[in-house]
């Protein structure tokens, strides 16, 4: 069918235009779109008659068929010679038309093929005259944020509408932080009891909030039967993707009837006169061809049909006197196929950049291709009520939610609530549906209970109300989440009323979905968390040891050397003598005091050394190196002596407190008994510690432990238990001055709470354990629960041994500046042998000898001994100048001359 536009009267000649249209001529959005797109054609020439090119309209029926369309697709390319195609009016069949178009060099203008997987980067001969359905995905996630859901499932059909939506809606609600635990996947071809099948699944969800994406048809189908299974009731949340809403006047009143309180995301058109008066006229006209479909309205869809002829015939336009014919394919006589035998477009590109560079405000609003699709600027939100819908809101991208279109007191994109219109929910509820209730396990505890504390008799299937720190932190960590979470506890135990298990077998039961959550005193271990998540930990946790106290220790005549390890006694013995020896290379040739038979000079040069512990030497040292090593040596011993004192000090004093074990090798050398928890998975790090199975014992309660240690290894009780310390560093009063704690032998990640795998809680919740730790809330807690009644038990064991690591800087710098110091003097002295050393008429083991003879001499040019040889002369002449004056007769002269002799 081909229909020509009216001709102007002007004697001016036009140019006409070859454009195809291929629609499904049986369905609504088909015969809308030729409807519009003809009245656009008309009014566009009859308000441009001075143009020159004429759009001709060569229309085509699809059926609705895959191999139909494209059967068309050829047909207008290759017969009629089309520069433009209209249609397909669904992604499905656009997809091979679009790459018939590509080959062909022919622009695909589509109205209403919404699939993001369509785009004009693949394929540059596409354009988009409608908006994306990924455009309204953040529309989608902000009002479920102002909400604050946290879990969303999508209901979508399985086609190229379907599929292509639900990547971006994924990555925009994971922005957010919600979880989507379940995709809904609907065929297009399902029937009523399929579709029932897959709506019971939901009924087993957790999840109450659901996102819809599907065709009307389809939809509506879908949301009959919703109702008919309760799932269109109090406490459900239904959203519409536009796919429906912008559907939505097209259903029966029969199909409304299940959609009340569903809410709906539709593009917006703002209000216009033209828009009034293109309404009038086509209802008129519509109904005049269709008096059948008395009730159906123009939507979107149309209104962008009209739109796209208008920017059609305004591209056609700039071309002008372009040549609008095709180009044969080579190897025209050789192709088999009509796909081979295509000709190109020779006006195709021009027309591709005419179409991007055109824009006008069209009755949808403003028209303007962007990479080849129409950028989305506003997104409505209604709630459909009775037989109509009602506006709550509208979505733009640079101010979020807001009530009304007016920018002038909106700061910043928001999401709030408040910024959306009263909304009737499903089952004609006005409060805001909510999550799921939470079922919640909690342990049963037989020791302990002041972290959890279960009322006995609790049954498996009924909600209890548990006590203790735990539950306490949990409580106030869910008041200050941002939003309601509802929840209710149950005790993890059998029919019995017994423990069903250890706490790994809790959080199992989480993983299978058996409880959305568990709460307790469950520590963070790396193998619990591959197959659930924790939260932050909400009290530090590590395992130690619990040990008795020596009460009485015994006194022994070696106590004295216990303040020091024998590596650091080993190491400062032998710098002692290291720091002798220096001191001797460098002073014994020039000081008299380092002087003398071999024994004494070792005698000294050892004296010397100790003595500058208690810095009572008396020996002169003249060298500036030697100076230089025995001022950082005094530093060194001044420090050693210090903390040597305060160490010992502290161990006559404080050796009272001291425990009878201090390490995990201790007692698997001495192959003592010791106890660990019952059902906790201190279990597993006792194994990897090695100890023999006959030495381990369990326990349930605080008092075995004790009664265990009274008994003594020996007499099948334990020399230590192993425990964490949230539970350990509140030792009952009575067993304070008797016990305490060793270690920690094993760190851990501390308390926390457990969620399944990828919950959108384990965020918030982590959140909010920040905050309620940073309060005095936290405090209050621990005042109530954890009483302490022993002063902190490190404080006990205070009488380390010093040891080498403490050390090894100070012994580091004394060594360099020692060997430093000895490095110089040697050198210098054999710099002064060097004539010795170079006398190539005597041996090499001569000449060494009397290098070594001349090392152990006096240094006759060193200024100390030359100082001494003056002082002696004075001496001596003073002596003789004596000896002058008894000859004198003058007895007076002969005392002075003695006493200034004395004096000298």
């Amino acid at each position: 069918m081909e229909v020509a536009v009216a001709q102007n009267n002007t004697a001016t000649p036009t140019i006409p235009v070859n454009v195809g249209m291929v629609l499904d001529l049986e369905a609504w959005t088909g015969k809308l779109g030729l409807s519009c797109f003809n009245m656009a054609l008309s009014d566009f020439y009859s308000n441009h008659s001075d143009y020159r090119t004429r759009l001709v309209l060569n229309t085509r029926d699809s059926k609705g068929d895959v191999v139909g369309t494209a059967a068309t697709a050829l047909d207008l390319i290759k017969n009629a010679q089309v520069q433009a195609i209209i249609g397909p009016e669904n992604s499905m069949l656009a997809n091979f038309i679009i790459n018939v178009g590509n080959k062909a060099q022919v622009p695909i203008i589509s109205f209403s093929a919404t699939s993001p997987s369509l785009s004009s980067i693949r394929y540059p001969y596409f354009f988009r005259a409608t908006h994306s359905d990924s455009s309204q995905v953040k529309a989608i996630s902000a009002i479920i944020q102002a909400f604050g859901w946290r879990e969303a499932v999508p209901i979508y059909v399985d086609n190229e509408f379907g599929e292509g939506f639900i990547p971006y809606l994924f990555d925009a609600l994971e922005e957010i932080n919600v979880r989507i635990p379940y995709r809904s996947v609907i065929s297009s071809e399902a029937n009523d009891q399929e579709i029932e099948e897959e709506l019971h699944k939901l009924t087993t969800k957790q999840t109450r909030v659901f996102i819809v994406h599907m065709t009307p048809i389809l939809g509506s189908r879908l949301f009959d039967i919703a109702k008919a299974v309760g799932l269109i009731s109090e406490g459900y949340v239904w959203i519409m993707t536009n796919g429906m809403t912008n559907l939505r006047s097209w259903m029966d009143h029969s199909d409304m009837e299940s959609l009340q309180g569903v809410l709906g995301v539709r593009n917006y058109v703002p209000k216009s006169k033209e828009l009034e008066s293109f309404k009038v006229r086509w209802k008129r006209k519509f109904l005049l061809n269709n008096p059948s479909m008395v009730n159906s309205e123009l939507d979107i869809f149309g209104l962008w049909a009209y739109d796209a002829a208008f920017a059609l015939a305004m591209a056609v336009e700039k071309l002008n006197n372009a040549n609008f014919s095709f180009e044969e394919s080579k190897g025209v006589g050789n192709a088999r196929t009509d796909l081979e035998s295509l000709g190109i477009s020779q006006n195709g590109p021009k027309l591709v950049q005419a179409l991007s560079s055109t824009r006008f405000k069209g009755l949808s609003g403003k028209f303007e291709f962007v990479n080849g699709q129409l950028e989305p600027s506003v997104f409505q939100i209604v709630n459909v009520i009775g037989n109509g819908e009602k506006a709550i809101g509208f979505w733009t991208s640079k101010y979020g939610l807001i009530k009304k279109l007016n920018f002038t007191n909106v700061k910043g994109y928001s999401t709030s609530r408040a910024n959306l219109g009263t909304i009737i929910w499903p089952g004609d509820s006005h409060s805001v549906p909510k999550s799921k209730r939470l079922k919640i396990g909690v342990p049963v505890k037989k020791y302990f209970r002041e972290f959890v504390s279960v009322p006995p008799g609790s049954s498996p299937n009924s909600s209890v109300n548990p006590t203790g720190y735990s539950i306490d932190v949990f409580e106030a960590v869910m008041k200050a989440m941002p939003y309601t979470v509802h929840y209710d506890f149950y005790a993890f135990v059998n029919a019995n009323g017994e423990t069903a298990g250890t706490y790994n077998d809790l959080i199992d039961q989480v993983f299978y979905g058996k409880y959305d959550a568990a709460v307790g005193d469950i520590s963070i271990v790396a193998n619990r968390s591959l197959y659930i998540d924790f939260t932050l930990p909400y009290i530090e946790s590590d395992v130690v040891m619990v040990v008795p106290i020596k009460n009485n220790p015994n006194r022994n005549a070696l106590v004295f050397l216990e303040p020091l390890t024998g590596d650091l006694w080993v190491t400062s013995a032998c710098f002692f003598v290291f720091i002798g020896f220096v001191i001797w290379v460098l002073e014994h040739r020039i000081s008299e005091d380092f002087r003398g038979p071999p024994s004494h000079q070792v005698g000294t040069s050892l004296w010397f050394s100790f003595t500058t512990m208690v810095f009572a030497h008396r020996e002169r040292v003249v060298s500036n190196l030697s100076r230089f090593v025995v001022i950082i040596w005094c530093f060194v011993v001044l420090i050693l002596t210090q903390s040597y004192t305060a160490s010992l000090t502290s161990l006559l004093t404080v050796k009272q407190l001291q425990p009878t074990v201090t390490d995990v090798k201790e007692l698997l050398k001495s192959g003592e008994n010791v106890a660990f928890p019952n059902l906790s998975f201190t279990q597993g790090f006792i194994q990897q510690l090695n100890f023999n199975s006959t030495n381990v014992k369990t326990y349930n309660s605080v008092d075995v432990v004790f009664e265990l240690f009274n008994k003594g290894s020996t007499n099948g009780g334990i020399a230590a238990a192993f425990g964490e310390t949230p539970y350990w560093n509140h030792l009952p009063e009575k067993y304070c001055m008797k016990y305490t704690t060793v270690g920690p032998t094993i760190k851990t990640g501390g308390f926390g709470f457990v969620f399944p795998k990828g919950s959108p809680l384990v965020a918030d919740v982590s959140r909010a354990i920040l905050n309620v730790t940073e309060s005095d809330k936290m405090r209050e807690i621990e005042n109530k629960w954890l009483k302490k009644h022993c002063t902190d038990s490190s404080t006990l064991v205070s009488s380390n041994r010093l040891d080498l690591g403490s050390f090894w800087g100070l012994f580091l710098i004394t060594g360099v500046a020692a060997t430093l110091a000895l490095i110089i003097s040697v050198a210098d002295f054999l710099y002064k042998q060097r004539d010795v050393l170079c006398d190539s008429e005597v041996s090499a083991w001569k000449r060494i000898l009397k290098v070594l003879r001349d090392f152990d001499r006096k240094d006759p040019t060193s200024h100390t001994f030359r100082q001494s040889e003056l002082t002696e002369g004075r001496r001596i002449d003073n002596i003789e100048m004596m000896g002058a004056v008894e000859a004198s007769p003058n007895t007076n002269c002969r005392v002075v001359l003695q006493t200034r002799t004395r004096q000298i």
